[in-house]
């Protein structure tokens, strides 16, 4: 059972940074990945990044690529994103998740956060 509570979204302008916050609770262990998506109104949640627990694996959607960073805090059990050079198409709720491996696909992913919203400004 796993508890996820995302923060740090808000309102920014174009060309800005934001970090994205998830903290995590409850029993996890070593083998989970823990993963960033968004999703707009009408269209389908899309996988940003992903971080393994054990050894730090990184892997971005092409759009994250760059721009993005995904990290961890072991004392902490939380995953940050780092987002940098935000433009509006990355105007989305932003939900972190867990999943059993090293998967990108929604589907894979077992618990998620309630989610928070990022604006970008033109």
């Amino acid at each position: 059972q796993v508890q996820l509570v995302e923060s740090g979204g808000g309102l920014v302008q174009a060309g800005g940074s934001l970090r994205l916050s998830c903290a995590a609770s409850g029993r996890t262990f070593n083998s989970h990945t823990m993963g960033w998506f968004r999703q707009v109104p009408g269209k389908e949640r899309e996988f940003v990044a992903f971080i393994t627990w054990s050894g730090g694996r990184t892997f971005y959607a092409d759009s994250a690529k760059g721009r993005f960073t995904i990290s961890r805090d072991n004392a902490t059990n939380t995953v940050y994103l780092q987002m940098n050079s935000l433009k509006p198409e990355d105007t989305a709720v932003y939900y972190c998740a867990v999943a059993r491996g090293p998967w990108s696909r929604v589907t894979m992913y077992d618990y998620w956060g309630q989610g928070t919203q990022v604006t970008v400004s033109s």
